[in-house]
This record gives structure tokens, C-alpha cells and sequence, in this order.
């Protein structure tokens, strides 16, 4: 699949997932279930990886 995104799309887009990427380490940290925790990180990889591709820069 192929998106293309403005300027403002992508730099919207960008800072909405990097807001979510922050409340999502806050959730990795307060959670105590160890299988839920790593589900959680791998979405973690996934999303920075994702942020990484929008901004242009190799994560």
C-alpha cells in the first residue's frame, strides 16, 4: 500500500504518533503483566520505526 501525504499530513500525522508513542512507554512502564508488556513493546519498535519512515530518517 501507498499513502501520500502533504507537508501538513505528514508533519500532522508525525507529531500524533509520537504523542501516542509517549503515552505508550508510559503504559509499557506501568505494566505489570510480563505478556502484555511485550506485546506492547513490539507495537513500541513498530511505531518508532513508522515515526522514523514519516520524518525521513533511518531508525
Amino acid at each position: 500500500m501507498e499513502l501520500t501525504l502533504s507537508v501538513e499530513e505528514q508533519e500532522l500525522l508525525s507529531n500524533i504518533l509520537e504523542r501516542f508513542h509517549r503515552e505508550l512507554l508510559n503504559e509499557i512502564a506501568h505494566t505489570d503483566n510480563r505478556e502484555f508488556k511485550q506485546g506492547l513493546r513490539k507495537d513500541e519498535k513498530l511505531l518508532v520505526s513508522l515515526i522514523g519512515r514519516l520524518r525521513g530518517t533511518a531508525v
